[in-house]
């Protein structure tokens, strides 16, 4: 059996590297390669180009198919949130384990580590692959940078879980997420005399106007899917920057927008609806100054899954799991890489992400450690020789 004590252990270590993602990861890296290659795993890294992050392959047992597990490395931060106890030190209070990415998503994580040393003294019939990767959190960046090496390594595994916190629910579907930045130029000059230039600001707000327009059309005419809370494809402006002093007009604005979409909308029309707003937008002000104009530039992308509730991933996953009725999330994984690739992928691992994820005083409850370590269990004996 897979020990909860263990798994705690080992949940200590990975809580107390401070792997947000703006930060290197290698501390924990180090940790993790070292325990697997302990286990009896043939490990590969896999460095991002500054050489300050990485992420980690690991595979044992025979030649062949396999089953794949996954996990990001990187937590969001706790600066700027009220803990009440320190963020990157374990504490076990009230049947609970509070620390940062305790939920999101290393109390997973440990549960594959402590399941690899299981599975390096079992003999298999099959292999056990394991992938770890950097930089999920700003945008499933660190997967997207991997695959092209890892593809070749991981062949094509009959089933893959990824780990987020689902409430050990199989999750099948989740929406994709294309993340923007629009770039508002206008034109400089003292405000005394402002309504002679095109204030960059004006146009964002104009742009932003539009934008909410368009997440009426989507909500009224655009693809539904009832299985979840918003059941339509969404568009979020988060960030509007712009102006250096008051009595300047500003030239330039910044606004950072994202679209999450359903499986039914293709994104590629989305991001031309929004280039078509951007552009309505600034034709009004071309008039007094031609070059006016709204660019738009991605900044970040991953695709969505939706998975067959009748595909055998579900109902495989769902006897390991304990979870016979599959779900969808609203927030994003890195599961639809690996789905994109043809690997049978779901999304199931223990924790709350609604109640826990990315809240100061995040916790996991030991319960829930418990219910993913015998899952952990159930899918060695499925591996077993």
């Amino acid at each position: 059996m897979t020990g909860l004590a263990r798994t705690l252990e080992i949940l200590d270590r990975l809580i107390a590297f401070e792997t947000v993602s703006a930060a290197p990861n290698l501390g924990l890296i180090d940790y993790a390669e070292g325990l697997l290659r302990a286990a009896g795993f043939d490990t590969t890294r896999l460095p991002d180009a500054t050489g300050t992050k990485a992420g980690l392959y690991a595979v044992t047992g025979p030649p062949g198919a396999g089953v794949l597990l996954s996990s990001h490395t990187d937590v969001v931060p706790a600066a700027g949130q009220e803990w009440t106890r320190d963020p990157f030190r374990l504490t076990l209070e009230d049947a609970r384990a509070y620390g940062r990415g305790t939920t999101d998503m290393k109390g997973f994580l440990a549960c594959i580590l402590a399941l690899a040393e299981q599975a390096g003294r079992t003999r298999l019939r099959e292999p056990l692959k394991i992938v770890l990767s950097y930089d999920e959190e700003v945008g499933c960046i660190g997967i997207r940078d991997m695959l092209d090496r890892l593809l070749p390594m991981i062949g094509r595994p009959r089933a893959c879980i990824v780990g987020e916190p689902t409430g050990m629910q199989v999750a099948v579907g989740h929406k994709g997420k294309v993340a923007l930045r629009a770039t508002c130029h206008g034109q400089g000059g003292h405000s005394a005399l402002a309504p002679r230039f095109v204030n960059a600001l004006h146009l964002a707000a104009d742009f932003i106007v539009k934008l909410r327009g368009l997440q009426e059309e989507l909500a009224r005419d655009g693809a539904r899917d009832e299985a979840y809370g918003v059941p339509f494809s969404t568009v979020h402006v988060g960030r509007l920057q712009g102006g250096t002093a008051l009595n300047i007009v500003p030239d330039r604005a910044e606004i950072d927008v994202e679209f999450r979409h359903l499986a039914a909308d293709a994104p590629g029309e989305i991001l031309a609806a929004l280039g078509r707003e951007a552009d309505r937008a600034a034709e009004p002000f071309r008039a007094s100054f031609p070059d006016a104009r709204i660019v738009l530039e991605e900044i970040s992308a991953y695709p969505g899954l939706d998975v067959g509730p009748d595909e055998q991933v579900v109902a495989w996953a769902g006897k390991l799991a304990r979870s016979p009725t599959p779900i969808k999330v609203a927030f994003g994984t890195e599961a639809g890489y690996f789905a994109a690739l043809g690997i049978p992928t779901v999304v199931c691992g223990p924790g709350d992400m609604e109640g826990q994820g990315h809240k100061p005083d995040e916790f996991i409850s030991l319960a829930a450690l418990a219910d993913c370590g015998a899952m952990m269990d159930r899918l060695l004996d499925d591996l077993r020789a």
